[in-house]
């Protein structure tokens, strides 16, 4: 009965996201209400970039729902950080909105982003405490609130530098946040069985729904982006959720198992569902920094853009961020129910076969390269393998030979 609730919480919120979009799109193209494509841009048409206004009202609905249902009496009875999670949304939201039109510059926009984080912080969500080896490290409020508000933005930054293609940030949201939700409810249930429904679950919950609805209309070819607005949203509501849960553990209360980690899954999986954004994100900053450029100044040199010059797909790229998002993320979850050799097991392979399709497309080149090495130089067959080395990179083969001309 209690996961019923959840999932329809989360349905609710992907029912209304999912209209809203549909209608967003339709107006969007109805009335041209998107951006240029600009030269570091995937796609090849124009689409609005208004996504993250449905996703935010669809989030909007399930919480207005869940306020009237008795189960949720507990976290509502203090509205004070409800109204700030909200509140700090419509921020980031009308922030992201305002960016895709306008085009803000960086310090406004990180600007606007530490007044929401700090929002959140001044109304109470924020980090009271560390989980350690040995113990819980309890931090003052001042240090509390800076943390906070850091990872807050940290996060933020991280999901908005991977929306980049089609699916990537809906999908990836899906898988990291379904995995933390799982964490959640099983850690609520062991030591905590009478606050079966908090704020983190509840979060997470309204969040899977809606990136579920708008993920239809954001597949490839998408018909709508998410937009700053919408990958904002995104990753406030997953540092949102992860600190709602991580200040609270009880690290003596987490031996249920004898295989857990108990000192480092609070924090190891927060940060393991996010490890291709932060990563993605850290490279970004240390690659401009280093070139002399704004850390926040845009560019084509993405994880997602280096999989594409590598010769995958769209599609394919974003599967593989896909597949990378998961291992690390049910890795970390085997650590809560099996031996810790089974999920150093599970990641070790997982990660193997993701590098594999990874790197597929460069052996494939390889392959094609080293037949036209070996061609004889008037191989004509072979020689027009020369030209579309690109192609194979992508599976496809040239349809047409170039005829010489002759004079």
């Amino acid at each position: 009965m209690r996961l019923i609730i959840y999932v329809g919480a989360g349905g609710l919120s992907a029912v209304i996201t999912f209209v809203l979009a549909t209608v967003i799109a339709r107006l969007g193209m109805k009335y041209r209400l998107y951006p240029a494509i600009r030269e570091r841009d995937v796609h090849k048409r124009p689409t609005p970039r208004l996504g993250g206004i449905a996703m935010f009202l669809g989030i909007i609905t399930a919480f207005g729902v869940a306020s009237q249902l008795p189960q949720f009496h507990l976290i509502f009875a203090k509205p004070g950080p409800i109204f700030a999670i909200l509140g700090s949304a419509l921020m980031i939201v009308l922030l992201g909105v305002a960016d895709d039109i306008w085009d803000l510059d960086w310090v406004t926009k990180l600007a606007g982003q530490i007044i929401a984080a700090g929002l959140l912080a001044w109304q109470g969500v924020q980090l009271t405490s560390l989980p350690i080896v040995g113990g819980v490290v309890v931090l003052s409020s001042y240090t509390g609130l800076i943390i906070t508000v850091f990872a807050i933005v940290l996060v933020m930054n991280a999901i908005n530098f991977i929306d980049g293609l089609d699916g990537l940030v809906a999908g990836v949201a899906i898988i990291a946040n379904g995995a933390f939700f799982i964490y959640t409810y099983i850690l609520v249930t062991r030591i905590a069985a009478a606050e079966y429904f908090n704020l983190a679950l509840l979060i997470s919950a309204v969040l899977i729904g809606a990136c579920i609805g708008f993920l239809p209309l954001n597949w490839h070819p998408a018909k709508l982006f998410m937009g700053d607005a919408g990958a904002l949203l995104v990753g406030l509501l997953m540092a949102t959720s992860a600190i709602s849960v991580t200040g609270q553990v009880d690290l003596a209360a987490l031996q249920f198992s004898k295989q857990l980690i108990p000192a480092f899954i609070p924090i190891l999986l927060p940060l393991a569902i996010l490890l291709i954004p932060l990563l993605d994100f850290g490279l970004a900053i240390f690659r401009r920094l280093r070139a002399g450029k704004s850390p926040f100044s845009a560019d084509r040199k993405h994880l997602h853009h280096r999989l594409l010059d590598m010769g995958h797909s769209d599609v394919h790229a974003v599967l593989i961020f896909y597949s990378w998002t998961a291992v690390v993320s049910i890795g970390c979850l085997l650590f809560m129910y099996f031996d810790a050799i089974w999920g150093v097991l599970f990641v070790i392979v997982g990660l193997i076969v993701c590098t594999a399709f990874t790197l597929a497309p460069l052996s494939r080149r390889k392959a094609v390269e080293a037949t036209v090495q070996l061609s004889r130089p008037d191989d004509e067959d072979a020689l027009a393998q020369l030209d579309p080395l690109d192609e194979a990179a992508y599976g496809a083969t040239p349809t047409e030979t170039p005829t010489k001309e002759t004079s």
